[in-house]
This record gives C-alpha cells, sequence and structure tokens, in this order.
C-alpha cells in the first residue's frame, strides 16, 4: 500500500452526554464485542494500510488499554505497525491539541520521517467497512489534490446538520463543502475519511500553524475547495456515525438486523478485536431471550428482548431488558426494569430497580452503588 493511515480519536462531543465521562468516543463498545475504532482499524488492516497512527486525547486511558496489544488488527510486524500518539509537552509546545490540523502538525515528524507518497487521515467514530486502496486509485486516476468519502443521507436516517455536507459537480469535483449548517442543503455526508498527497499535507499543515489554524475541515477543505482539486469518492455500504446518544443507540440496535450482522461479521473482510478470555454467556432455568445480542461471560435469569449485552452483564431473576443496551460488567438485581435505556458499564442496579425510556429520548443510566460487601 502506497500510503500510510491516520485515525483521529481524541475529539469529545457534549451530544454524546456522560457516555463520554470516561472514555474516548473511538472507545465506546459496539455490537457486543467491539469497540468504534475496530471498524477503521480493520479497514486498513483489510486495505493492506501497513502504517498505521492513531492520535487519542480526550479520555484516553480506554482506547489506549484497547490498543496496548497490536496484533489482534495485524499491525504486529517488522515493517510499519501501529502508533499511539497523545499530545506531548516539549520544549516549543505544552497545549494538547487544538483541532485537528493542529494534531496533525504536533505530529509532523511522523509524516516527515514515512516514505509512503499518501495519507489516509480517518475519524475513530464510524462504524462501517471500506476498503481505502479503492479510494486511493481514484485519487491517483483523478489526479486529486485531496479526495473525501462521502455517503447519502436522508434526515430520517440521523440529523444531518452535525455533519460537513458536500456538493458535487458532474465530474464528483467538490464545489462547495459546509460544515455542521443550520439547514442541510445537500443529502452527500461527509464521512471524515481523507486522500492526501504527504507531501501536499505537510506543505498545508506548516501553513495552517503559521496562521493560527487548527481545523482540518474549515481551515484546509473548506478554504482550499476552490483553488485545490478537491473530488468526492461516494460510498454506498453502510455507514454510521456513533458521536450523539441516539446514533449511539441506532447503531447498536442496528446490529439486531440480521442483514446488518451477516454484512458485518459474515461477509469478507472480517472485523477485528482485542479478544477477552472469557466463558460463552450461560442461560439460567426461567431466562427468556427474543432477538438479542449476548456477549460472552454473560449470566442470563430474567427476560432479554431485542437488546445489547455486552461482556460480564448480570442479569437477575424475574428481570425484564427491552429494547436496551447494557455496557460490560454491570449487574442488574432481581426483579429490576429496564426498557429503551443505556446502562453504563461497571454499574450495579439494586433489586426491583426500575428505569424507562422512550424511543424519543434514550435514557442514560449511571448508578455507583457497592456490589460486594465484606
Amino acid at each position: 500500500m502506497k500510503a500510510i493511515g491516520i485515525i483521529l480519536a481524541g475529539g469529545n462531543n457534549k451530544r454524546i452526554g456522560k457516555l463520554s465521562d470516561k472514555r474516548a468516543i473511538a472507545a465506546l463498545p459496539i455490537a457486543g464485542s467491539y469497540r468504534a475504532i475496530d471498524f477503521t482499524l480493520s479497514n486498513m488492516t483489510n486495505s493492506k494500510v501497513a502504517r498505521v497512527a492513531v492520535f487519542p486525547q480526550f479520555n484516553a486511558r480506554s482506547l489506549n488499554e484497547h490498543l496496548s496489544s497490536s496484533k489482534w488488527w495485524d499491525f504486529s510486524r517488522k515493517q510499519g505497525g501501529l502508533y499511539v500518539f497523545t499530545p506531548t509537552v516539549t520544549k516549543n509546545n505544552n497545549l494538547w491539541y487544538q483541532g485537528t490540523a493542529d494534531a496533525l502538525y504536533q505530529n509532523i515528524d511522523f509524516l516527515k520521517k514515512s516514505h509512503e507518497p499518501y495519507v489516509i487521515i480517518t475519524s475513530g467514530d464510524g462504524v462501517y467497512k471500506l476498503d481505502y486502496g479503492k479510494v486511493l486509485e481514484k485519487h491517483i486516476e483523478k489526479n486529486a489534490d485531496i479526495t473525501v468519502v462521502y455517503t447519502t443521507m436522508s434526515d430520517a436516517d440521523d440529523d444531518l446538520t452535525r455533519f460537513g455536507i458536500l456538493k458535487l459537480d458532474e465530474n464528483e469535483r467538490i464545489v462547495d463543502f459546509e460544515e455542521k449548517l443550520l439547514v442541510a442543503q445537500s443529502c452527500n455526508v461527509s464521512i471524515g475519511v481523507y486522500v492526501i498527497r504527504r507531501r501536499h499535507l505537510i506543505e498545508v499543515l506548516e501553513r495552517c500553524a503559521r496562521e493560527d489554524r487548527y481545523d482540518f475541515v474549515k481551515d484546509v477543505l473548506a478554504r482550499y475547495k476552490s483553488v485545490r482539486k478537491i473530488y468526492g469518492y461516494k460510498m454506498d455500504a453502510y455507514w454510521r456515525n456513533i458521536a450523539t446518544v441516539e446514533s449511539y443507540y441506532r447503531t447498536n440496535m442496528d446490529f439486531l438486523k440480521k442483514d446488518v450482522r451477516d454484512y458485518f461479521f459474515k461477509q469478507y473482510p472480517d472485523v477485528y478485536s482485542k479478544v477477552d478470555d472469557l466463558p460463552p454467556a450461560k442461560y439460567n432455568a426461567g431466562s427468556e431471550i427474543k432477538n438479542s445480542i449476548i456477549s460472552s461471560g454473560c449470566i442470563i435469569n430474567g427476560k432479554v428482548e431485542n437488546s445489547v449485552l455486552f461482556k460480564d452483564v448480570y442479569i437477575g431473576n424475574n428481570c425484564t431488558i427491552k429494547n436496551s443496551i447494557i455496557l460490560n460488567d454491570v449487574y442488574i438485581g432481581d426483579d429490576s426494569y429496564i426498557e429503551n435505556c443505556i446502562v453504563e458499564s461497571r454499574d450495579t442496579l439494586r433489586p426491583g430497580t426500575n428505569y424507562t425510556g422512550t424511543e424519543e429520548e434514550i435514557k442514560i443510566v449511571i448508578e455507583k452503588n457497592v456490589r460486594y460487601i465484606l
């Protein structure tokens, strides 16, 4: 592969609420056994990108632990590898990343020391499959300065005003790029994947730094749209961004659909993740499961319907869990009722607990009860 990969995984978003209080968005659990960043890392390795750098920042501990061994994504190799670059205090700089362009600039030595002619820049909060090699081929074929991957969505799919909106001509050249408009003027949504020549990126980043510009979208894509050849590459397959509570909930619920599960987990290429040594789920007498994902290490005594249970979840007797997401290592006591909720990881819910949200307003449940009393 003639490109290096960069995953921007440092962002925080108020729309994700309390779910980002102790983890980066890229570390959010997905589909029972995965993290959001697994999908981008899997795309990188499946596209034969041998050298990949991850730039975390906000609440990076959980993400760093997940990335502690690169072997799960086949980056444990002599040529290339997986690099994790958190903000570093240096003689010339003591600031955190002030934006996406600044994150790239603070690690510009990584770009300068690389030999690959192209760079693939992605975000860590998207759930999708994509062959970056095909995007690069199109980029070279069109002799583009920058290529932006986009998809077509409607307001029924998501709130389009939180995305970058593209306008393209008949040759797929981008003629307008607006970030987070109050009213979306187009259904062409940037998915946060860009291809750019490495030397061109270095030049642009150095200029941004001199002018105190910090955002890659506003200060590079939008600013240079009229003077650089910026083209779009359309992606027609499944893609979701999980940076809001509603989109995170809906993305996990999508994996209850057989066609979505088959697309990600039964069709080539595969999606990889760090593996935990846990026993299979245990279903005790009286348990009842309908259309749900139950992960390894779970113990089920009650009723679970249209829900996603992550690893090491305990469901007590006479419990009912409906239309909910239960994150890792949650204990739910007997006679509890949970509906339209996201229960935070390592929570302990006492017997008789009742939490009910709605389809329009998903409730985030966070309790800090003592589970074990000496």
